[in-house]
């Protein structure tokens, strides 16, 4: 496994299948060729105390994919269990944010209402670097923000985060089934969506398979960026794919 990473159950998987750079290579988003995404990325099933409770105050920055999916795998499991902490509010806290911020992951999520990370994976202030775009679309304002958190903020993980009954994905199995057009720059997603469509299912199963095959097409070509990819080489940095079901609340990696 690249990086590292034993396999595990941090999330549980359901599926067999340091100083700032220039900024010129914030501008290089270019997706080309194949790279290792850390397919599959799980952890240990055990959880240190640390990474049910953290204070930013005194503990340990995170600086691997490791640490970083275990503490959001200890966030999903209190908020699923209604243990939330709700971290990282404190007045304090507030004003040690003025003088900058050191999120340890970068979520790129829908924009469904039902699917905030900063509440999925019981965040607070400062740890998480959220990018959201309907059914996870890439664009190059998308793939700016994501670069921006890897090279200048040195974020180590990148989670890819689909969800379960994704009104993106129905919209664009629905416009390729019936060849009816959608309004305006809703097209622009479904036309995005649309090779991810899984053909050999129907009904509401092709909308289930098209939402787990398309955030892991999204995850393949965050990988393939250029800069990002030399990061998943060394370990660094992993990107990975996700999926939250809305019926308990649980977020599964995808390989």
């Amino acid at each position: 496994m690249r990086g590292g990473l034993r396999s595990g159950h941090a999330f549980e998987h359901t599926d067999p299948a340091t100083l700032p750079r220039s900024r010129r290579a914030l501008l290089r988003t270019a997706v080309a060729g194949t790279a290792a995404v850390g397919a599959g990325l799980t952890l240990g099933t055990a959880f240190p105390a640390s990474a049910t409770s953290w204070d930013p105050e005194t503990a340990e920055r995170v600086t691997t994919p490791a640490q970083a999916l275990r503490r959001l795998a200890a966030g999903n499991r209190r908020w699923r269990t209604l243990r939330q902490e709700h971290p990282h509010e404190s007045a304090s806290l507030r004003r040690r944010l003025v003088e900058g911020q050191q999120p340890f992951a970068i979520v790129l999520g829908c924009v469904d209402s039902r699917v905030a990370p900063e509440l999925v994976f019981d965040q607070g202030l400062g740890d998480l670097l959220t990018v959201r775009s309907a059914g996870e679309v890439l664009d190059e304002a998308v793939l700016g923000s994501i670069a921006y958190g890897v090279m200048e903020l040195h974020i180590p993980l990148v989670l890819v985060l689909a969800h379960q009954s994704c009104g993106a994905v129905a919209a664009a199995v629905h416009a390729d089934e019936t060849g009816e057009p959608l309004p305006a720059h809703i097209q622009y997603l479904a036309d995005q969506i649309r090779p991810s469509i899984d053909r050999g299912q129907h009904g509401d199963a092709r909308v289930d398979a098209t939402i787990n095959a398309h955030v892991r097409g999204v995850r393949r070509r965050l990988a393939a960026e250029p800069d990002l990819a030399a990061k998943v080489a060394t370990g660094e940095l992993a990107v990975v794919a996700a999926r939250y079901e809305l019926r308990d609340q649980h977020v599964r990696t995808l390989s």
